[in-house]
């Protein structure tokens, strides 16, 4: 039987959500699951959750992994929530690339989080080539850091969820002036996306539609190589553009919260004495 793959459009942060599921045993994975987050009010809200759980409810799939291509900056993750939604009736076990734990570590001490640094609450830590079962296909986890040092991506037969590495190839590819960023290992990583097959269906965590064009978020490595903007020159060439791009860059709305929860799959902060919960923004002064 053959593998299902549906998508979820997330329009606040323009990311896609993939439901994959081996439909002979209706094992079930979830990569890149967004919550909902109005910044000028502070509200985080799920309805896109509810979404993603009514669909995979009316389908009869039995979610196994959770799963994250990178420690997001757009968006706050809905990992955990989902997790506790769904489980015991589901395993739900939360996965992210084990560059995880140098990414708590730097952020952590930014926002002055007490938080062991070891992974956690994540389940899985993949380490590059790692794999695992879903039915009857197996999953390969790719390493593909430069964005962000935790990227990674999934491979299941004959399909790449890219995370933040590609974009359409009329967006080229993503940004590496985050913390741990580097255009040097980002156009590494993308080397070994073009290395798979040509027919490879890539799948992106992103589109931001340029010009206003309808929403893309599939394409092959074939498709990569010969058309995306920002492959065209050796590797000097990118990494000369791609750093004095990203120098022209804004910060995403959504850094400071979504960093400080999704470093931590999402979890809630903690209640403080006065019964709320508080995130955290650095203030830089300029005078």
């Amino acid at each position: 039987m053959a593998l299902c793959i549906h998508s979820f459009f997330h329009q606040q942060s323009a990311t896609i959500c993939y439901l994959v599921a081996c439909q002979a045993s209706k094992q079930a994975m979830l990569i890149d699951a967004p919550a909902d987050f109005d910044l000028a009010n502070g509200e985080l809200s799920f309805s896109t959750a509810h979404t993603i759980i009514n669909y995979i409810n009316d389908n009869a799939f039995s979610l196994q992994w959770i799963v994250e291509t990178h420690t997001h900056a757009d968006h706050i993750s809905a990992a955990s929530y989902l997790q506790q939604k769904l489980q015991p009736s589901h395993p739900c076990q939360l996965g992210i690339g084990e560059g995880i734990c140098l990414v708590q570590q730097y952020f952590s001490q930014l926002y002055a989080l007490e938080m062991p640094c070891n992974g956690a609450p994540f389940d899985h830590l993949f380490t590059d080539q790692s794999q695992f079962q879903l039915g009857e296909y197996t999953v390969e986890v790719l390493a593909t850091a430069g964005h962000t040092l935790d990227s990674v991506c999934y491979l299941i037969a004959g399909n790449a969820f890219v995370g933040d590495t590609f974009f359409m190839p009329d967006s080229g590819t993503a940004r590496c002036d985050f913390p741990g960023g580097s255009a040097i290992q980002l156009y590494e990583s993308l080397q070994r996306i073009l290395a798979l097959p040509d027919e490879t269906q890539l799948w992106m965590c992103h589109d931001y539609q340029p010009a206003g064009r309808k929403l893309a978020h599939q394409t092959t490595v074939a498709e990569q190589r010969a058309h995306n903007i920002h492959m065209q020159g050796n590797k000097a060439h990118y990494i000369r553009s791609r750093e004095q791009r990203d120098a022209t860059l804004s910060v995403p709305k959504l850094l400071h919260p979504a960093i400080q929860m999704n470093i931590r799959a999402g979890q809630l902060p903690a209640v403080n004495t006065n019964k709320q919960r508080f995130l955290t923004i650095p203030l830089t002064v300029l005078l």
